[in-house]
């Protein structure tokens, strides 16, 4: 389907691998000239941005690390400075450091909530201050159905991706008297590097638990975000749309 997001600027947190980095092929080839944040070494970014480049559309790599509230805002300026607007923020950039609540650190509990909780807090209120003003504009986060019912070992994670669906909500009734739609998706478990990380015994579990009997792909997850992104979803606005083949049924 063609979303016509054609003259549209995006900007895609964590988009250099797994589920962002499907996000930002996916809106390149609607049309986007897109940004995408990254941490670590600029050669991890270049794939992606190859691929982007190869549909004709612009790309900006941006090195911002979501816990930090200056690195945020510097990438929000700097993708208006060098693609001219913006238009779409994708928040997607996450962390894991997992463990049971009676031996999880407060170290282990911060890093995950700066990164997956502030770090979209603070994306979202940069972007959300020129949505206002040009009154338009499509945000997503990216939350889990772990969010939603929790999971064994994640007390800080799905406390974080709770709160961004919580988040997401709120928001969209803020800017929501400006034309701007926000909305969330909540995958299951996805085949990303993360997944891969995982024992196969945990991989196998959730298998099981899917209705389809297998793991999305990111590009399952990317399609849904593009077409929220479009104005196919016009009138969509503080939904959670879950992605998980019916994992959490």
């Amino acid at each position: 389907m063609r979303l016509d997001l054609g003259g549209k600027v995006a900007l895609v947190t964590g988009g250099s691998q797994g589920i962002g980095a499907a996000v930002c092929r996916e809106l390149a080839a609607q049309g986007c000239d897109t940004a995408l944040t990254f941490v670590g070494q600029s050669a991890d970014a270049e794939p992606v941005v190859a691929d982007i480049e190869n549909t004709g559309q612009r790309a900006l790599p941006l090195l911002a690390d979501a816990a930090s509230s200056d690195d945020t805002e510097r990438a929000v300026a700097a993708t208006v400075e060098a693609l001219g607007r913006l238009d779409i923020l994708v928040c997607n950039a996450g962390i894991t450091r997992d463990g049971v609540v009676w031996k999880l650190s407060d170290e282990q509990w911060d890093e995950v909530i700066a990164v997956n909780l502030r770090g979209y807090f603070t994306f979202i209120r940069a972007a959300a201050r020129i949505f206002k003003k040009q009154g338009s504009g499509k945000i997503v986060t990216i939350a889990s159905i772990n969010g939603l019912r929790g999971k064994f070992g994640q007390v800080n994670y799905t406390a974080a991706k709770g709160g961004v669906i919580a988040m997401t909500k709120t928001v969209a009734r803020e800017l929501g008297k400006f034309d701007v739609n926000v909305n969330c998706v909540a995958p299951g478990m996805v085949a990303t590097e993360m997944a891969e990380r995982l024992a196969p015994e945990f991989r196998e579990a959730a298998i099981d638990e899917t209705v389809l009997g297998r793991l999305a792909t990111p590009s399952d997850v990317a399609n849904v975000v593009a077409f929220l992104c479009s104005d196919f979803a016009r009138h969509v606005t503080g939904e959670v749309i879950k992605v998980d083949g019916g994992q959490s049924m």
